[in-house]
């Protein structure tokens, strides 16, 4: 890692890989090759970075595969853990911290670090009136209940909409039903651990007013500011998840609470390894000079909104919050990538068969960062074709390109791409164009800001 004068330090966060099923192509093209280009660029400018990886497992319908399939849970999860890492390490993606939550460490730092924030006040207990399938007897929350988003109409799961980016659960759905039997909702009451998100109303706006985020993700926090903001539910009396400790004992930790709690563990440990419980993670926390989410735009509630008044609990300032790089859908032939229908081009496979330099390049290039984009094979060779005399030439150090720039406006280009790379205003589109076009004229700088879209 670089040395530098600044004290501060620059964490990157991608959200943890689901234990579903190996990644994809268009996994990788929205916050995971996005993540390690910022990172790269960021340590290139001499800036203290720490980057955070890692996969999820406790999405309960991973659970729900596992009944399906007739295989041990744990078992699943550990053999997609190790295809996720696989993929990571073919895209040459690089992570200072892995999440691990099948570890005994990281079990350890997450339900250490709720439980303190339970006992410091910060998720009080509270007494909800939540819902329970009739028939199965499971309670109704993630993928255990579908419903009508109250918001936008759409057909929804628990945790968030896919159409609109809100919040969602079983008792803020339209006609919730049970997603594995059907069954009808019958309530009852629980006393669990919340996140009351309304006590962080103020420190939401400094971070919405300052932070960067996409047009979207500000609809989405100008909606829940102008009404009450809801009491998050931090664990679940629930049949999967993270056992909670303590305070939460008989307990299960809701998993988005889970991710923002792993992180906040997992960027302390990058720090100041060894830093347990909520007064040393607070206190490495207090090294952050600047935090940035690199996310899909379906997350919107959590990255923009609760996500941030999580971490502030746990210590972090909010000044501290520099933002979200948000991507939108990236499609395969004009439909959606889905693990579970197999409609996908799987990353371990891709990046085996093919120069790992282009693939990088042309993802970043056509990664739907402000619209969605849509993955082909035809256009993919198309820029192949193109691409790849500028790297062979680059690589045998000779002048590629019949028609170049002239050399001052080539390194102007070259210049304006690697400041295209900092997380405010990110934009590997233009990063891309600028090293294509440092190549053709062999334009000083070209060399360095390959050498962080490529990863090599």
């Amino acid at each position: 890692m670089s040395t530098s004068t600044r004290t501060g330090v620059t964490v990157v966060i991608v959200p943890p890989a689901t234990a579903n099923g190996p990644m994809h192509v268009g996994h990788l093209s929205g916050p995971y090759l996005a993540a390690d280009i910022a990172a790269r660029a960021a340590r290139s400018r001499g800036e203290r970075v720490i980057t955070t990886a890692g996969f999820d497992v406790h999405q309960n319908w991973v659970l729900t595969r596992a009944e399906r399939e007739g295989v041990d849970v744990e078992k699943l999860a550990a053999s997609f853990r190790e295809e996720i890492i696989a993929a990571l390490d073919a895209a040459r993606i690089q992570y200072d911290v892995f999440l691990n939550p099948q570890s005994e460490d990281y079990q350890r730092g997450v339900t250490t670090l709720a439980a303190d924030l339970t006992e410091a006040g910060r998720f009080p207990l509270r007494e909800l009136r939540l819902l329970a399938c009739s028939d199965c007897n499971r309670t109704l929350h993630q993928s255990y209940v579908v419903g009508t988003c109250a918001w936008c109409g759409s057909e929804a799961a628990g945790g968030g909409c896919e159409g609109c980016g809100g919040y969602t659960s079983a008792e803020n759905l339209v006609d919730p039903r049970c997603n594995r039997c059907g069954g009808e909702p019958r309530p009852f009451l629980a006393t669990v651990p919340v996140l009351p998100m309304e006590d962080y109303r103020d420190r939401i706006m400094e971070v919405w007013l300052r932070a960067e985020l996409p047009d979207r993700a500000r609809k989405i926090v100008a909606h829940y500011l102008e009404h009450r903001l809801p009491d998050v539910p931090i664990a679940y009396p629930t049949n999967w998840g993270l056992a909670g400790v303590g305070p939460h004992e008989g307990l299960r930790l809701e998993v988005y609470a889970e991710v923002g709690l792993s992180t906040m563990h997992g960027v302390a440990q990058g720090i100041k390894p060894g830093s347990l419980g909520l007064e040393a993670v607070g206190e490495a926390l207090s090294e952050v000079d600047s935090l940035w989410h690199f996310n899909g735009i379906d997350n919107g509630f959590y990255f923009a909104l609760f996500w941030p008044a999580l971490y502030m609990a746990a210590g972090l300032r909010a000044e501290s919050i520099g933002g979200a790089q948000v991507n939108e859908f990236y499609t395969l032939d004009g439909s959606k990538f889905s693990t579970s229908r197999n409609h996908a081009i799987w990353a371990n496979e891709f990046l085996t068969s093919e120069d790992v330099d282009v693939v990088r390049l042309y993802l970043a290039w056509d990664r739907p960062d402000r619209f969605a984009s849509n993955f082909t094979l035809s256009s993919y060779r198309e820029f192949e074709a193109y691409v790849r005399p500028l790297l062979d030439a680059a690589r045998d150090s000779a002048v590629a390109g019949e028609h170049p720039l002239p050399a001052a406006l080539a390194e102007a280009d070259v210049t304006r791409g690697l400041a295209a790379l900092k997380p405010r205003g990110f934009d590997p589109a233009l990063a891309v164009r600028a090293v294509l076009t440092g190549l053709a004229a062999s334009a000083p700088g070209v060399d360095a800001l390959l050498q962080i879209l490529t990863g090599r």
